[in-house]
């Protein structure tokens, strides 16, 4: 038997049950047990779901990074996670309830210990999904994250959503939906100095169907002799944040996401009661849209406008008044909007983006393309708008600002940024939150965007780009 002073340390020995470390101390051994692995695992610390039509996400946030692993099963459709390191705990088994009936990809979620240490999530799907999975490192206020998101195996055409509900159907230059029952537009008499008459159709005359053809492909219409046609106007608003985002916070409790939204959906009402304007919302519910979509989406209707609102914070609660801000290539104006547009465009940070998959013909939009012409025009946008701001809320600057906001670098489209109030100054947070106020920043907006129009005509575009 080899005396104590041959007795070398055992090394650590690792295993699913236990870690064992054997020391020699003045010739004793000791022996050190550990606690089992098990509770070493990560701990989820919260769960979310974030439904939407262009697609679901699933957020897991936990006190470490985690490894997970996923497949598809067919027939049905199913989606298995196995996440490792992990241990079954009550928020985890909250995720069940979390998923909603009118989840546009999700019927429901099982959740199990698979075996030690792995978890098991299996999604049962209400149509077929490409899933993306990826983690993202701590950023704002949230811990480590590991996120799951369902994406339509089709990607959804935007046009022929619009068309749907309804928004794309006044404009003269595209032709009606199928089984329609459409009167001619209005012919106006010549010289009667009277107002058009709509020459109605019998009650059984009905559209024939429209070829199933893409809209890039569809044939420019041409208006009857004598009609005068007026171009609609298509405008693209972006409420700011969504989703894992919330954006700025108010010392009430605002939060920033919330407020535009619903600022938003009031803008986006009034300008659809104009005779020649239809709006595309980048989001229509809470859910994150990274900074590059939001552009890409306003590309793919061939927006005229595209109108980014926000009710940003600033480090004191005395920063007041609204902000108009449009894209600049040379540096910002100002400090202050140059440090709110570094802290806007570190929103897909926050809201988080797989970047390993980001399309690079997206990530090619946030490249410095955007020409001067553009600015131009977003500048006379930006002064029309911010004149009529001027007259229901204390102006933080008088005049329109620039930055490089990575959400105004659309190379084609008239681009600005509304800062409506600062929602963390508690006097303009209750505005923000005052269906009052609400509306008369939705008026005001309407106003300058119908002023911008007066002097600056859309001009004809023959095809969907």
């Amino acid at each position: 038997m080899p005396s104590s002073s041959q007795i070398r340390p055992e090394p650590l020995i690792s295993s699913p049950i236990t870690r064992r470390t054997v020391l020699k101390a003045g010739g004793t051994l000791l022996l050190s047990v550990f606690a089992p692995m098990s509770a070493m695992a990560a701990q989820i610390l919260a769960v979310r779901v974030w439904p939407a039509d262009d697609y679901t996400r699933v957020t897991l946030e936990n006190d470490s990074i985690l490894k997970a692993t996923h497949f598809i099963v067919k027939d049905p459709e199913r989606l298995v996670v196995d996440i490792e390191g992990l241990e079954l705990n009550p928020t985890l088994k909250g995720l069940v309830a979390k998923i909603q009936s009118n989840d546009p990809y999700i019927k429901q979620v099982r959740v199990g210990q698979n075996r030690p240490n792995v978890v098991r999530l299996v999604f049962d799907l209400k149509e077929e999904v490409t899933p993306q999975l990826f983690t993202l490192p701590p950023a704002g206020s949230y811990n480590h994250r590991l996120i799951f998101d369902l994406y339509p195996v089709h990607e959804p055409d935007l046009i022929a959503q619009m068309i749907e509900k309804g928004d794309w159907s006044s404009d003269p230059a595209k032709p009606p939906m199928a089984g329609t029952h459409t009167p001619p537009p209005a012919l106006p008499l010549p010289d009667s100095g009277k107002p058009p008459v709509a020459v109605v159709p019998p009650v059984a005359t009905i559209v024939p169907p429209v070829p199933d053809i893409r809209p890039e492909q569809r044939p420019e219409a041409r208006p009857l002799p004598g009609q005068k046609v007026v171009r609609m106007i298509t405008i693209a608003l972006d409420p700011g944040h969504g989703g894992e985002d919330p954006g700025a916070m108010g010392s009430r409790g605002s939060r920033e996401k919330d407020v535009v939204l619903a600022i938003a959906k009031r803008l986006k009402t009034k300008l659809e009661l104009q005779p020649n304007m239809r709006v595309m919302l980048t989001r229509d519910a809470d859910f994150f849209v990274p900074l590059g979509m939001r552009v890409e989406k306003a590309r793919k209707v061939q927006a005229d406008l595209f109108v980014s609102i926000h009710a940003d914070a600033f480090i004191q609660p005395t920063a007041r008044g609204s902000s108009v801000f449009v894209l600049s290539e040379k540096g910002a104006t100002s400090t202050a909007a140059r440090w709110l547009a570094n802290k806007e465009n570190q929103a897909d940070l926050i809201g988080g983006v797989n970047v390993k998959n980001h399309d690079k013909q997206l990530a090619s939009v946030l490249l410095d393309l955007s020409t001067t012409a553009q600015i131009n025009d977003s500048m006379k946008l930006g002064k029309a708008v911010l004149r009529e701001i001027g007259g229901i809320n204390r102006l933080h600057k008088g005049s329109v600002e620039q930055a490089g906001f990575a959400v105004l670098k659309a190379p084609d489209i008239p681009s600005i940024l509304i800062e409506t109030a600062f929602i963390s100054n508690p006097e303009e947070e209750a505005k923000l939150t005052d269906n009052g106020y609400q509306d008369q920043m939705a008026d005001a907006i309407v106003t300058g965007i119908k002023n911008y129009f007066a002097k600056n005509p859309p001009l004809a575009k023959s095809r969907l780009t």
